[in-house]
């Protein structure tokens, strides 16, 4: 092998440069195609492996390498000259060397290209996570056997290099190999400028880019094009560089975030707080959030967040003045606003500032949020949808939200899941929310190891492929670089991207707990943890970025403008609540937040418009649209919008028309109207068919609503994820953010908000009150017993009811507009329509009333096809109105005196109470009353039947069960009409645990049993209650 001995020779003389390995790029400028390149002139055995994979196939190498090998073999001494080529023998033996070497070269590089997909994946299960090094962040002490590394889970270098040395066994290499440089694939940007590196050079690249302050989860993302984004932001060397003014500035937010919790210990060191201590890198990460977005030209921003940390993010974040918070210590201060008010953790703010980084206009907006720490998430994302949609944002350029969370709650509450699961549905999709976890490590007293299942409380991003970034909270800078990226994620792929900040609870679940009980040793370790200002603060002291005079005098600065702040609070006598407004309507009310009357306008309709609707809800709009055809054997969408067209006809109403025109009818006066939730396109109970379908052309569909006029304001209608907790918090928010849209929320079946009673009893039910929040949601509950079954029954308006502020003993006093007064001092509307019309005006009134208030409706079952129910469209006539209670309108009217019975009800049951008095020939003796608002309770239309009936004895008839249902919200205020000088007797079903029986045979005999005791006149003679 004489050649291989002058080839030795030619390497030691090898001039400067680079290369690829066999394929790969040209070599560098200033080395001639025949030199070989000194990158790799020092490993003979890699000259071996281009040598012979060249002589098996000059294509096999680079051109570089080929126009090399022919210089070397055209210069060969004279000697030699008759071995142009080797001989055959020289040639079987360089062909089976060449495949053998080849295949052990491929091998090598897969394996370190494998291993560098290793710590893609799993770098960040020995990154350096923990800032008080006691603890793993997944969970989990094991080093994965995939990962060349001495480090530790802690970030400590082992003493035993057994497991170093098995690892790289693992992958078929040698201790021989850490100097051997490979070739780096297209899927890592850890070489920077260079091709190739040395093995332990890579090792130590892979280990800095995802083994150090920041664990990063995103391989598991389907998506290459973000993959490689990702990898680009995290392993390109000495990417993650700051300036020294973004230093300063840095430092400059931490004293702020660190000197305010410094200052409420000292001021009150005895109350509750819920500080940030042990994470005080939050207030300078939001705002690295909120000034790269500035930047990309978002000029709105929508946070939720639990109470921990909330007065901090208030005071630095959102700019809430300092004395306004200070004063929410004083317990002298005094409301101001009728309500409850809540604690000042719980509390929001909306503020118009301009960004210091950025010189913009940005509009900032804490959310309220119960101490139900996820609540507020859907509530978040459906007011930022609401934003963009009213702005036109389509794609999410001006509006964003932000989403902060708890370790332990993010991991455990399934709002956290299903606000996740809207986040790429084109109704509810707010194009990338920016989620910040403040990573605790502990849930008040719980360790994780026994609060979540998986590895990081992170986990559930996943199921919505956005990236993770852990990063240990007590490393600013590295905080700060996450952040950036995030925000930069977002404007590129407007998709979730995950904040783990890694950090620790510097005191109890809140200041006056005492950790010690239940995590002594970790408290212990907190106790001796230096705080993260002052290890940053010397970091660049120690760099000359900054002078420990210039520390001093910029905490000196804040601290004096904590004291100035605090003396001025003295000063405030009275809470207002409106000062801490999250959703502000400002051109709706009146300066002062008032309505700017209290006059209902009618809300009754044209003829004009009527026909014009019902004409619009009987066709399809579209040509060549091929509609569900008739069919004798089933319901058919022909057939039903025949049926509306012969209503029109005859000029008159069902349910579903009667919403056509209710709904039609705002969006002819600018209203924008949306409904949302499980299958209502069409309706649970196919009676709506909002969205028609072609039958021919796949996803074609046609919105007859939004074909209504030339001017009108858009109608959306959207199927909803099977999702109650989290899409009822959506139109939640998506109703705050303008008065002027009827926002409607249907339950598929109306016991189906069970799991979404946290919205409505800490939001809709008690919104004003705590937080001063004016908000007109509505609700549609299909409601009725119909022998369906326990599940599919009851509305449970027992607890709607239950949870109305009226006095039941209280005898109101009916001067001025009292509907329209009784309805603005009460927290929300009950009511249960019996007719369509009534179902079409009380949708209207909705908007017409000069505030808003949540509307509640226990919408029909079998009533959608009653033939009895049926309205005319006279009852919808200009003048004409909701009509709260329905009086009688049979004989027993023209002949009051002569009534020995008057039965009140509401909803279904007058159908059949009334074919029941017909039967039985009663109509003289009997009168049926329909209580078609609730609550608030409708006195004085009461005390006017009653006069009118004054002989007549009392019922209460409902269909429900007596400890469920109305019976109980009635009762107390029946008998304050009557000043207790009656009863009111109660006619309906006996009490029960279940809202309802599954055997169609009881349910009738129920049914039977309660009717026949309304119209037996002897039943309640000689009972006293």
């Amino acid at each position: 092998m004489s050649r291989f001995r002058a080839l030795a020779g030619v390497l030691r003389g090898g001039c400067a440069g680079g290369s690829r390995w066999l394929r790969g790029g040209p070599a560098r400028r200033g080395c001639s195609s025949g030199a070989v390149p000194s990158a790799v002139a020092s490993s003979s055995s890699y000259v071996e492996e281009m040598y012979f994979a060249w002589l098996q196939n000059p294509k096999n190498v680079h051109e570089s390498w080929d126009a090399f090998f022919r210089n070397f073999h055209a210069s060969s001494p004279s000697g030699e000259a008759g071995e142009g080529r080797p001989s055959t023998l020289l040639q079987d033996r360089v062909l089976s060397l060449s495949l053998d070497m080849t295949q052990k070269v491929v091998e090598d590089h897969l394996a370190v290209h494998t291993l560098i997909r290793a710590y893609q994946i799993r770098g960040h299960h020995i990154a350096q996570l923990d800032p008080l090094g006691i603890l793993e962040a997944d969970l989990d002490s094991f080093v994965p056997s995939d990962l060349i590394t001495t480090i530790d889970k802690l970030g400590e270098v082992s003493r035993n290099l057994l497991s170093f040395f098995i690892s790289l066994s693992l992958y078929g290499l040698e201790e021989s190999d850490l100097n051997r440089s490979f070739q780096l694939p297209p899927t890592t940007f850890i070489g920077g400028g260079n091709i190739t590196l040395p093995l332990k050079e890579i090792i130590r690249r892979l280990e800095t880019s995802y083994c150090g302050h920041i664990g990063v989860e995103f391989m598991f993302i389907n998506n290459v094009d973000q993959c490689q984004w990702i990898r680009q932001k995290f392993e390109t060397p000495g990417i993650m560089q700051f300036t020294n003014a973004e230093k300063r500035t840095l430092l400059a937010r931490l004293i702020r975030s660190t000197r305010f919790e410094d200052f409420l210990a000292r001021k009150w060191s005895s109350e509750k707080r819920f500080g940030l201590e042990g994470c005080e890198v939050l207030i300078p990460a939001l705002k690295t959030i909120i000034d790269k977005s500035s930047a990309a030209g978002i000029d709105s921003v929508i946070m939720g967040m639990p109470h921990r940390g909330r007065l901090n993010v208030l005071a630095n974040v959102i700019r809430k003045d300092l004395d306004q918070i200070f004063c929410q210590f004083d317990p002298k201060l005094e409301a101001a606003d009728e309500g409850s008010g809540d604690v000042k953790y719980h509390l929001g703010m909306y503020h118009e500032r301009i960004n210091r980084e950025t010189d913009k206009d940005i509009t900032l907006s804490l959310m309220a949020n119960p101490s139900h720490l996820e609540a507020v998430d859907p509530v978040v994302q459906g007011k930022a949808k609401a934003e963009q949609f009213y702005r036109g944002d389509s794609q999410g350029k001006k509006v964003m939200s932000i989403l902060m969370h708890g370790d332990a709650a993010f991991a455990g509450q399934g709002v956290v899941y299903e606000t996740f699961h809207l986040s790429e549905l084109p109704s509810y999709t707010t194009h990338g929310t920016i989620h910040v976890v403040v990573n605790n490590q502990i849930g008040f007293t719980t360790d994780p190891r026994v609060a979540r299942s998986s590895p990081y409380p992170t986990d559930v991003a996943r199921v919505v492929n956005a990236p993770i970034f852990h990063v240990n909270a007590d490393d600013p800078e590295a905080v700060m670089y996450v952040c950036r990226v995030a925000a930069e994620w977002r404007t590129a792929f407007n998709k979730d991207v995950v904040i783990d900040l890694v950090c620790y609870r510097r005191f109890g679940h809140n200041e006056m707990d005492e950790p010690m009980f239940t995590q002594p040793l970790m408290y212990k370790q907190i106790r001796r943890q230096e705080h993260v200002l002052k290890k940053y603060s010397d970091k660049l002291i120690a760099e000359g970025v900054v002078t420990l005079q210039e520390f001093e005098e910029e905490v000196a600065k804040y601290d004096k403008i904590c004291e100035k702040a605090y003396t001025s609070s003295k000063d405030e006598k009275i809470l207002h609540i409106r000062h801490w407004l999250d959703s502000p309507w400002p051109d709706f009310f009146t300066a002062e937040g008032e309505p700017k009357s209290m006059s209902c306008v009618p809300s009754g309709l044209e003829e004009e418009v009527l026909q014009h609707i019902g004409h619009t809800a009987s066709s399809v709009p579209l040509e060549d649209f091929k509609i569900h055809p008739v069919n004798s054997k089933v319901t058919c969408v022909s057939r039903i919008l025949r049926g509306r067209a012969e209503l029109v006809k005859n000029r008159q109403l069902d349910w579903a028309l009667a919403e056509y025109m209710a709904l039609g009818s705002l969006l002819k006066d600018g209203i924008h109207v949306r409904l949302s939730g499980q299958d209502v396109e069409r309706g649970t109970f196919s009676h709506r068919h909002h969205v028609l379908h072609d039958q021919e052309v796949d996803k074609r569909i046609c919105v007859p609503m939004n074909h209504l006029w030339t001017n009108q304001a858009p109608y959306t209608v959207c199927n909803s994820s099977l999702s109650e907790y989290g899409v009822l918090g959506f139109e939640l928010g998506f109703a705050m953010a303008n008065p002027n849209a009827l926002i409607l929320w249907e339950a598929q079946f109306g016991d189906f908000h069970n799991t979404a009673q946290c919205i409505i009893d800490q939001f809709i039910s008690s919104g004003q009150a705590k937080w001063f929040r004016n908000n007109g949601i509505v609700l549609l509950l299909p409601h009725g017993m119909e022998g369906m079954g326990p599940e599919h029954s009851s509305a449970r308006p027992e607890r709607f009811l239950q949870m109305s502020n009226d006095d039941p003993d209280h005898f109101p006093d009916f001067s001025g507009d009292f509907e329209v007064h009784q309805l603005y001092d009460c927290n929300w509307i009950v009511v249960n329509c019996s007719t369509p019309a009534n179902y079409c005006h009380v949708l209207r009134r909705q908007i017409l009333l000069p505030f808003r208030k949540p509307l509640i409706i226990f919408t029909p079952k079998s009533l959608l096809r009653h033939p009895e129910a049926r309205s005319s469209f006279d009852d919808l006539a200009e003048g004409t109105n909701f009509k709260r209670l329905i009086s009688d309108e049979g004989p027993a009217n023209h002949s009051p005196s002569q009534v020995k019975r008057v039965i009140f009800c509401t909803g279904k049951v007058y159908y059949e109470l009334a074919k029941e008095r017909k039967q039985q020939k009663l109509e003289s003796d009997i009168a049926i009353i329909r209580l078609e608002q609730i609550s608030p309770f409708p006195f004085d239309l009461v005390r006017g039947e009653m006069e009118k009936y004054d002989n007549a004895e009392l019922v209460w008839c409902q269909e429900e069960h007596k400890n469920m249902g109305y019976y109980d919200y009635v009762r107390p205020r029946f008998l304050t009409v009557v000043a207790n000088e009656k009863p009111i007797w109660y006619v309906g079903r006996d009490p029960a645990a279940a809202p309802a029986t599954g055997n169609k045979s009881t349910h009738l005999n129920e049914l039977r049993r309660f009717m026949d005791t309304a119209f037996n006149l002897s039943t309640f003679q000689g009972k006293d209650l």
